[in-house]
């Protein structure tokens, strides 16, 4: 099973370093829970290891491979799920699903879709159109893409909010499925979630200065 790894990491954002000289490394069956005040960088982390942020300095790797090297590999082994709700609101929640199942390469998409949503606990919002779910729905909907179409890497940013207990509960039970058949899993989290054995990445430690930026900011100029 491959390991995922990040080397000497600077991020940059406009004007502002972010975090530098961060490590990392991810093996499979184990979990890494970034932690950290806002504007620490944990959401930028993440984007970092999706590739949607190149990073200032430092380097991806898969078992010693650069990511730059094969782009189209490293993308085949995530899913990465923003704090924002990708649900197109005049799709019902299994088309909206059946998108990201076949992007994933699903052998059937739409069966897998249906699948997911009976996983997260809601088959019948399958026919509703997103506009009319809730925000634990849409949440519940986001989720459901980790299932719907397999991959070796879920890189989560605050996957809980808007869930319940009974939601969280579930989703817990989903990463130890996925740790447990060699799956890994990187998340920023600000509620407990239950990732036993997993190893904490403190982003504050790696800042190099503290302004008053937090990452609400960041959230709005990525959602621009």
């Amino acid at each position: 099973m491959p390991v995922f790894a990040g080397s000497e990491l600077t991020c940059l954002r406009g004007d502002r370093l972010v975090f530098t000289g961060l490590d990392f490394r991810i093996g499979p069956g184990e979990a890494l829970v970034l932690l950290g005040p806002n504007g620490s960088g944990k959401s930028s982390l993440l984007r970092v290891m999706a590739g949607l942020l190149k990073p200032f300095r430092g380097q991806l790797s898969w078992d010693g491979v650069p990511v730059p090297d094969d782009p189209d590999g490293h993308r085949a082994k995530i899913h990465y799920v923003g704090h924002l709700d990708a649900v197109k609101p005049v799709l019902s929640a299994v088309e909206n699903l059946t998108f990201w199942a076949n992007l994933g390469g699903a052998p059937d998409p739409r069966a897998s879709a249906l699948a997911a949503l009976d996983r997260l606990g809601v088959p019948h919002i399958a026919n509703v159109p997103g506009r009319y779910l809730s925000a634990g729905q849409k949440r519940r909907l986001n989720l459901a893409r980790i299932i719907a179409a397999p991959a070796t890497l879920w890189l989560l940013d605050e996957p809980t909010v808007a869930l319940d207990r009974a939601a969280i509960a579930l989703f817990e039970g989903m990463i130890a499925e996925h740790r447990a058949a060699g799956g890994m899993v990187a998340l920023s989290t600000h509620t407990d979630i239950a990732t036993p054995g997993a190893r904490d990445l403190h982003l504050d430690d790696f800042t190099p200065y503290h302004d008053e930026h937090d990452e609400d900011d960041m959230h709005e100029e990525d959602a621009a």
